[in-house]
């Protein structure tokens, strides 16, 4: 939230003030020089819902109001508990709404653009914390379970409002996880297949023959997983990737399953590996549905912490938890075979792919913990 200066200040007397983590305010402003703010100045402040009473009092008698205009953002900025548009079909446009919501009300979050889709859509990471430990999670790899991407966006969303209002989870402090932990997040990986799924294709698109004569010729494509160009995302990866493309059985381009004519063919696929290998993440969570299942291990490689820690996402969730599967290609299996570092797939939900979301609450209420849990349980 954008906010004005009424009088010299400093980022210290601010957070006094607004109760609020002095780091928070620094990292909400990169373009100040220093802590001291002039008169007059711009600069922006997180927003939760203690801060409703200060932006609707016109009063020039409270603390805030003599020392800073609010004048920026706040007219569209929802209660907490409308915030993230988790009751409507979580497409690629729903997506930029809050993501834009998000980053004005939390301006700490750095958004950046990873790569793009084939279709030219921006693939974004939210980036935040400023701690050592690099934790990494994603959505929406598979077009048809787009509710992965509305599930992290609450999770991030709790954990956000978590870090400005001093909350905490299982005793663990939401800002002392913000200063240990660097937390990546790419909510949906694969948006032009998360738009075919929910909202089709029109006639005139250069892509529609082929996306239809991939679907059969049906209009109906619920049951899309692939990305535009019918290349499973998740089936992309250098780790055994020969072996799925043996014996998968579609031997071109599909709605599922098909894993390319070679491993890293695709410009999504590509960012994320590109990113991890950037990042140097310490520990990465692809969420997919559904199963109530969580992937921990492969081919041996995964580290001894692995163990622990999927215990403890377990016992917060429900989950059941399996160290192998007969399975290879995946951005997990890459990443735990690459670089010898933990690597999850959490199964969210149980039923049939798209999950209806009325089972939304139920997965977000069982899942929530491995969220936190990633941030405070790697050693």
């Amino acid at each position: 939230m954008k906010v004005r200066a009424e009088k010299n200040t400093t980022l210290k007397e601010l957070a006094s003030i607004l109760n609020v983590h002095e780091q928070l305010l620094f990292d909400s402003n990169p373009h100040l020089k220093t802590t001291f703010i002039k008169s007059g100045e711009t600069f922006h402040i997180p927003f939760t819902g203690k801060f409703k009473c200060h932006i609707s009092s016109t009063s020039k008698e409270t603390p805030v109001r003599n020392i800073i205009d609010f004048y920026e953002g706040h007219d569209s900025l929802p209660q907490s508990s409308e915030f993230i548009q988790i009751k409507r079909a979580y497409d690629y446009n729903v997506l930029l709404e809050d993501l834009a919501k998000v980053t004005e009300a939390f301006p700490f979050i750095e958004k950046r653009t990873i790569g793009y889709s084939v279709l030219g859509l921006p693939i974004y990471e939210l980036l935040i914390g400023t701690g050592t430990k690099k934790v990494h999670m994603n959505g929406s790899f598979h077009a048809n379970e787009w509710i992965t991407t509305s599930v992290l966006m609450c999770w991030l969303h709790e954990y956000l409002e978590a870090v400005v209002d001093g909350g905490a989870f299982e005793g663990h402090a939401a800002m002392e996880l913000y200063q240990n932990t660097s937390l990546s997040f790419v909510p949906m990986v694969n948006p032009d297949g998360v738009q075919l799924v929910i909202n089709g294709l029109p006639a005139e698109h250069s892509h529609y023959q082929s996306v239809l004569f991939m679907n059969n010729n049906s209009l109906d494509f619920e049951q899309w997983k692939a990305n535009i160009n019918g290349v499973d995302l998740n089936n992309q990866y250098p780790a055994y990737w020969e072996i799925e493309k043996e014996r998968k059985i579609p031997k071109f381009p599909a709605s599922r399953d098909y894993p390319g004519d070679a491993p890293l063919t695709e410009p999504e696929s590509i960012a994320m590996a590109k990113l991890a290998d950037a990042r140097n993440f310490d520990l990465i969570v692809a969420v997919h549905t559904q199963g109530e299942e969580i992937y921990w291990g492969y081919m041996n490689c995964e580290p001894e912490e692995a163990l622990a820690i999927v215990t403890e996402y377990s016992r917060l969730s429900g989950y059941k938890a399996i160290k192998n599967i007969d399975s290879h290609a995946g951005f997990r299996d890459w990443f735990i075979y690459e670089k010898k570092k933990c690597g999850f797939t959490i199964e969210l939900g149980i039923g049939v792919n798209p999950l209806p979301l009325n089972q939304f609450d139920e997965i977000y209420e069982k899942s929530r913990g491995i969220f936190w849990a990633s941030l405070y349980s790697l050693k």
